[in-house]
């Protein structure tokens, strides 16, 4: 019993040894995590406050006008003192975005399955869809006010033909590059088309999906702008652009300066809002969004 506990001794040490380093080190790692995560938000964060704080001086310095170029301070004075007619601005602009994007959604993805099922469907479909593409919104977006009865709904249509095209083509790689060992393997059991999608094809869509989410949720934004920036301020309700076209007839520049703001700002959320997205669906499982140990 003696010569047993003496053998075992050194084992014991060693894992009383190991577990603390193992501990240490994932301590490290987390730590390490942690900092670059903040330096990801500091550096562009600290980067973005020394422009502004450069304009500011800049516009300071040299006595610009305003109604040249107004000073971050002002516009965000301006910002505060108009809230009330932005928002409502803002308001418009995110409903019609959103509405867009959830149509190009429905739309796209609906168009990409009949694609991947039926061959002639893409054969006849896809070159349209691919005209409406390249075609340039604003070259387009008269002949849709025009034709189109409520300007909303105009409206809505521009953005849609805008943000449709990426969930499209995206959804319809991700569908087709399914490995086609495992097509084989699912028709060898006899999956139903049901099971043969739910468990081959959507999974191997959804990363290309998520990418072409990203994409479409930006371009949503972009068209629904130039569209309201091509119908003027018709109609009873008006978006950001509406405003920016208002501020420059009227020489506010500070005004337009906040209006670009709030569009900017909105872009950049969409953009975090389904970064965040694709990373929670994909983060656990794909390697596009799987974190990496450096």
């Amino acid at each position: 019993m003696a010569s047993t506990s003496i053998t075992d001794e050194p084992a014991a040490l060693a894992d009383a040894d190991t577990a603390p380093s193992e501990a240490a080190l994932r301590a490290h790692e987390d730590g390490l995590r942690r900092r670059e995560s903040m330096l990801r938000i500091a550096v562009p964060a600290g980067i973005v406050i020394a422009l502004l704080l450069a304009w500011e001086w800049m516009v300071r310095a040299n006595n610009i006008p305003h109604y040249i170029l107004p000073a971050p301070s002002l516009i965000l004075r301006t910002l505060f003192d108009n809230w009330g007619s932005l928002s409502s601005a803002l308001w418009f602009t995110v409903k019609l975005t959103l509405l867009a994007l959830g149509a190009a959604i429905v739309g796209g993805v609906l168009l990409a399955i009949a694609f991947a099922l039926f061959k002639w469907v893409e054969i006849g479909l896809f070159p349209i869809a691919v005209i409406l593409q390249v075609t340039p919104i604003i070259a387009i977006a008269p002949l849709i006010l025009i034709y189109v009865s409520s300007t909303t709904a105009a409206l809505l249509l521009c953005a849609w033909i805008v943000a449709f095209f990426p969930i499209l083509s995206n959804t319809v790689i991700g569908l087709k590059s399914a490995d086609s060992n495992l097509r084989d393997l699912f028709q060898l059991y006899k999956a139903s088309p049901w099971q043969t999608f739910r468990y081959l094809l959507a999974p191997s869509a959804l990363p290309y999906f998520m990418a072409g989410l990203k994409i479409a949720g930006g371009l949503s934004l972009i068209g629904a702008v130039v569209a309201e920036f091509t119908a003027g301020t018709a109609g009873k309700e008006t978006g950001l652009a509406s405003r920016i076209l208002e501020s420059s007839f009227r020489t506010e520049i500070p005004m337009m300066f906040a209006a670009l703001l709030l569009v900017s700002l909105l872009g950049i959320v969409i953009f975090i809002v389904f970064a965040a997205l694709s990373r929670l669906v994909l983060g656990h499982w794909h390697e596009s969004e799987m974190r990496r140990e450096r």
